[in-house]
């Protein structure tokens, strides 16, 4: 089957659910890893995978936290990972491929938002660090386990917020230019996209199928900590008693609809002998040119769907593999 970076016609909208999107799909017999998956649609997509009859493992920087969000979830796994720390990932993945399970699904949902500028042990933009870097070696070492599964997906949550950066290559870090916080997001989630575009090209041979996706601006979540409620209400999340505005043909979605990308990539038959491929509302994005990119910010959020021409791009995700292999080596 040729993938082709163009709407299926799913059936589903913007307000579709994770658990609209899950009707009729058994996942008995199958392992899932979800990282942040004890927090806002990270918690929710971990929920609906169990429901479905899937293995869960949740992997946490924060156990004591993470056991209290999944309290009353039956059967999920909780194990200790720090996507800052080469160390800590490493070990997680010693210790699951360690089990002997294959891997059907693995769905880096983790992630942080316009943070001050900081960098990591290695001197690394923590936002970079921890939603491109971390999730990279994560894959990177969990390998033979989606090997094993004959059959597995990779999914990275980005954001549409790729439309404020392309990856600057000559300096990811930061450190011969001025920091911008949001430039520095969107920089991390294009690195989402080329990931999964590179990530699909050397894993399907094995079996191993990748996506990206957006799933919509959810307010309820721990991505808001780093923003005061003007700047959420500035934007257009909030209304003027501070209350989440929701309107998902804006894309400002529950943390259900926020969920439901992310299942549907994970699970939904359709996408059955596809990869490398952008979503969005529980279906594919259309592309979209630089120019029509350029008429959204922030503070205009009259939405129009797509990914730009820069997160998909096959030279620019064999560069970001390249840089991320020695980055993380």
């Amino acid at each position: 089957m040729t993938t082709v970076q163009q709407p299926l016609h799913s059936g589903f909208d913007a307000g579709s659910t994770a658990e609209d999107v899950i009707k009729g799909v058994d996942l008995t017999g199958k392992v899932a890893i979800v990282t942040g998956g004890y927090s806002g649609i990270g918690l929710e997509s971990a929920r609906v995978l169990r429901s479905a009859g899937a293995e869960v493992v949740v992997p946490a920087r924060d156990i004591e936290k993470a056991r209290a969000a999944l309290k009353g979830i039956d059967g999920i796994e909780i194990e200790t990972l720090d996507l800052l720390d080469p160390a800590s990932i490493d070990a997680f993945a010693e210790r699951f491929l360690a089990s002997g399970r294959p891997l059907h699904i693995l769905i880096n949902s983790a992630g942080v938002m316009a943070t001050p500028l900081t960098r990591d042990a290695r001197g690394y933009e923590v936002q970079f660090a921890t939603n491109h870097l971390g999730h990279f070696q994560l894959a990177a070492r969990l390998r033979p386990a989606l090997r094993r599964a004959h059959g597995a997906r990779v999914v990275s949550v980005s954001s549409w917020g790729h439309r404020f950066s392309p990856v600057l290559f000559d300096d990811p870090h930061f450190e011969h230019r001025e920091y911008d916080r949001w430039v520095a997001y969107g920089q991390s989630k294009t690195a989402n996209i080329l990931f999964a575009l590179a990530l699909d090209e050397r894993g399907r041979a094995d079996g191993i199928r990748a996506f990206s996706l957006h799933p919509g601006s959810i307010v309820d979540t721990g991505l808001k900590r780093y923003l005061a409620e003007e700047d959420l209400k500035a934007v257009g999340v909030l209304d003027d008693d501070g209350e989440p505005i929701l309107d998902p043909d804006r894309q400002l979605k529950n943390v259900e609809q926020g969920a439901a990308t992310s299942v549907w990539c994970a699970t939904s038959p359709l996408l059955d002998g596809m990869g490398g491929l952008y979503c969005e509302n529980s279906d594919v994005a259309p592309r979209m040119t630089l120019e029509e990119g350029r008429d959204w910010t922030l503070m205009n959020r009259s939405w129009k769907a797509g990914v730009l021409p820069y997160a998909i791009d096959a030279e620019a995700a064999d560069r970001l593999w390249e840089l991320s292999e020695r980055l993380t080596a």
